[in-house]
């Protein structure tokens, strides 16, 4: 495994991205006098394709570190190219863990305890169930650093065990973080966590340069944003294309995010024949670079049966669209019914059809949603708004 770069490894002269265990890390210097403030960030993955979550994570890291912070990531498993990882700029160390019920899981807990507290960290961030539940007890039992929980969705991609877990401890964090209003409800009535220790901070986005100047495609174009997946309603938005075309033949549909479940991605494949619509539906795979594709766009339109708080629909508003969306989740939070976009009932493409028709045949009013959107999205959805808040939650979980 290559080694990372790294300012805590005197002497260590690599590539930034490459990753290498704590084990190793701790062989070096971890921290020295006059280091800053020191956040660590502990994840269960980096996938093959990055989900929104860990996108979200390395954003956090570099907002952090422009902020005057020390930042470090502590990985579970790193599946992705670790190039994606050189993003963060910032240390990412791996803890192998295949079973938290392991002498292996075991060994991990001591070796992170260790770096705990030989790294000075203050405060540790845990994304998803196994950083959350196995990170989240052994930084509480093996140092004084705070805990936070980041809570981002409302369990859809639970196993029983973690249901269980999350109740029996709701006690752990000094403080959780919740993406949305309904993910922090959902922590305190299912997960059963005080409320005066959760938040809410909202995903921040980089907005674009004022001067950029905003162009519309000469034929309308309807895209969605998200990974190809059951979760993210896709077959719904196709349904829904088959009604629109019917009476605005002219319309495209462009379709970004990686194929992440095969069956269902050629169950969506198979229906756009079925309709008849292949000449009006572009799949265009994972993107690099959303904003690109969305600043092509006339509308965004979200789909999803299932949202903690999406990313895309900030990012569709900062680029000046005006949003479709299903009220799942924290959509609603983010869309101003009316203001900045249409609200629908997921799995109904009647309604989504007609919400998109009615943005398509007023492009005066879809454009005024758009530019409400890109100023809520300045106002509430900042990088700038998101980091008072993330260091407003640190804070409340150093209080305790």
């Amino acid at each position: 495994m290559a080694v990372a770069a790294d300012e805590g490894l005197p002497g260590t002269s690599t590539r930034l991205g490459a990753v290498i265990t704590v084990a190793e890390a701790l062989r070096g210097t971890v921290w020295r006098p006059g280091d800053p403030e020191h956040i660590l960030l502990l994840l269960d993955q980096f996938p093959a394709v990055l989900g929104g979550g860990e996108r979200v994570v390395l954003r956090t890291v570099r907002m952090l570190r422009a902020a005057g912070y020390r930042v470090t990531i502590v990985t579970f498993q790193v599946e992705c190219d670790p190039d994606l990882l050189a993003a963060a700029e910032c240390p990412v160390y791996l803890l192998p863990l295949h079973s938290v019920f392991s002498a292996g899981a075991l060994r991990g807990a001591w070796e992170l305890g260790r770096f705990l507290r030989r790294a000075r960290v203050s405060v540790v961030m845990t994304f998803f169930e196994s950083s959350n539940l196995f990170g989240g007890l052994a930084v509480k039992l093996l140092s004084r650093a705070k805990l936070i929980w980041n809570r981002r969705d409302m369990g859809i991609l639970r196993e029983p065990k973690h249901w269980a877990a999350y109740r029996r401890l709701p006690w752990l964090p000094d403080f959780v973080i919740a993406v949305s209003e309904e993910v922090r409800r959902h922590a305190v009535e299912v997960d059963r966590v005080p409320p005066e220790r959760v938040g809410v901070v909202y995903n921040g986005v980089a907005l674009p340069a004022a001067e950029e100047p905003r162009t519309w495609p000469e034929r309308p174009v309807v895209v969605t944003v998200g990974n190809l997946r059951a979760v993210k309603g896709q077959d719904t938005l196709l349904e829904a294309a088959a009604l629109v075309l019917r009476s605005r033949p002219e319309v495209e549909f462009w379709l970004a995010g990686q194929p992440l479940e095969a069956e269902y991605v050629a169950g969506l494949e198979r229906r756009v024949a079925e309709l008849g619509i292949a000449d009006r539906v572009r799949f265009l795979g994972g993107v690099a670079r959303p904003m690109d594709v969305l600043r092509q766009a006339t509308v965004f339109v979200l789909p999803s049966r299932s949202e903690g708080f999406s990313n895309a629909i900030v990012e569709a508003m900062a680029a000046e669209l005006p949003v479709v969306a299903t009220t799942v989740g924290g959509n609603a939070e983010a869309v101003q019914e009316g203001v900045t976009g249409l609200l629908v009932p997921p799995e109904q493409p009647e309604a989504l059809a007609e919400a998109l028709l009615e943005v398509l045949q007023n492009p005066e009013r879809g454009r005024a949603m758009g530019e409400a959107g890109r100023l809520r999205a300045a106002e509430k959805f900042s990088e700038a708004a998101m980091l008072r808040e993330l260091q407003a939650a640190f804070a409340k979980a150093k209080g305790r």
